[in-house]
This record gives structure tokens, sequence and C-alpha cells, in this order.
């Protein structure tokens, strides 16, 4: 069948009204602006979820053995993951909708403040904080990309409790090992003090018996001559 002129450009006017849909269409995935399309088959039309890839990421996230926490600039959890919940110790729900504050101990809550302030994009940093349940957490914190809430930060929390309550005891036993060292250097001194005063006490009894051997000798010769004088007086 032949078609017309009329038929021909009526025809081209649909394909390219079909491509321009199709064109908006992956310019909106590409921009994340739709979580699912429809595409019309033999059978009907079909949805496909675009984020359908995201769901490996999303299983990841809730099974890591780190805690994955959304959060806003002023500190309220938007979400988090399982083993969060399980490092604050509280039911899944009362941790999303909460502050990060009400985990982390008073000291430590100035040091969060001025280190999220700090935070820009483009600069990834690690902060270690104590926890109101005695935990120590080192946190991971960078703010999301602009085309993704990019107010908001996402934070990876991993409990270094054990790490730290090592590095306690290493310097416990550093400090007993300082001070044994100490008593040591204190020992040696006081032994070479001792021997100092014992040869001294020594080279004073060798100048005194030098002294002594000399006034006897002088005596002996005193004796000698006094005895021969005597002899002579009696001849």
């Amino acid at each position: 069948m032949i078609k017309t002129k009329e038929q021909l450009i009526i025809e081209n006017k649909e394909l390219r009204s079909r491509l321009v849909e199709i064109e908006e269409a992956l310019t909106a995935i590409r921009n994340g602006e739709v979580d699912a399309i429809i595409v019309s088959g033999k059978k009907g039309d079909q949805v496909y979820s675009v984020s359908s890839a995201e769901t490996p990421y999303r299983t990841f996230i809730e099974e890591m053995s780190e805690g994955a926490v959304t959060l806003t600039k002023e500190g309220t959890i938007l979400y988090c993951n399982q083993r969060f919940a399980e490092i604050v110790q509280t039911p899944h729900e009362s941790v999303v909708g909460s502050s990060l504050k009400r985990y982390v101990t008073p000291n430590d809550n100035s040091k969060l403040d001025h280190f999220l302030d700090q935070l820009t994009h483009g600069k990834h940093d690690v902060l270690i904080v104590s926890l109101t349940n005695t935990l120590y957490l080192r946190l991971s914190i960078h703010l999301l990309p602009p085309y993704l809430q990019g107010d908001n930060y996402i934070l990876i929390a991993t409990d270094i409790t054990d790490l730290k309550r090592k590095e306690k005891e290493l310097k416990e036993i550093i400090g007993k090992l300082a001070n044994h060292i100490k008593a040591l250097q204190t020992l040696r001194i006081d032994n070479i003090n001792e021997t100092l005063d014992a040869e001294g006490r020594k080279n004073k009894l060798e100048i005194a018996n030098n002294k002594l051997y000399k006034e006897i000798t002088k005596l002996n010769r005193l004796v000698a001559k006094m005895k021969q004088n005597r002899k002579k007086a009696i001849n």
C-alpha cells in the first residue's frame, strides 16, 4: 500500500512525538526523577522499577556490621540500619526521628557540632565520640551530593569500644613500666651513691692508715734513737 504525502507527514509527526517522549523519559531516568516506567507490549502495560538496582545495596546496608545513618544538619536521624540501633541499644523505630546528640555524651556533643559545621562537600573526615552507654564510636561522615538531598549527612559508625579498652590497658601497662623504670633508676642512683660513699670511706681509711703508719715509723725511730742515747750514757 502506497502512502500519500499527507499520511507520511502525519506518521513522521507521530514518530517525532514518540521520540521526544522517549528522550524525556531517558532524561528523567538519568536525573533520578522517576522510580519506575511503564512499557506497553503484546501482553499489555508492564511496570519496570528503575530503582530495582538499589535493592542489593539496601540489603548490604541493612546487613553490614557497621551502623549506617542519614542525618540532617540539625542532627536528626532520618534513617538508620538495624546495626546502628543495636549499637545505641535503642529500638529501631525509636532511633529514627531522634537526635544523634541523645546518644553522645555531653562532653563530645560540642565536638560533634563543631565537626559537622566544618564539614563541606568533597571533605570526608572521621571523628571518635563516646556514647552514654559507655561505648566508643568511630564516625565517618560526609555530606550527601546536592542531587541526593545535599543538606543532609551520611554517617558510618564503627564500634571501637574493644580497641579503646585495649588502648587504655596498654596505657596502664606503659604507666606501670615507666614507674618500674623510674624505681630502677632511683635504686641505681642509690647504689651508685652507696658505692661512692664506700669508696670515700675506704679512701679516708687509707689516708688515716698512711698517717698512722708514718707516726708509728717516727715513733720507732725516736725510740731507737733514745735507746742509742741511753746506751751511750751508760757506757
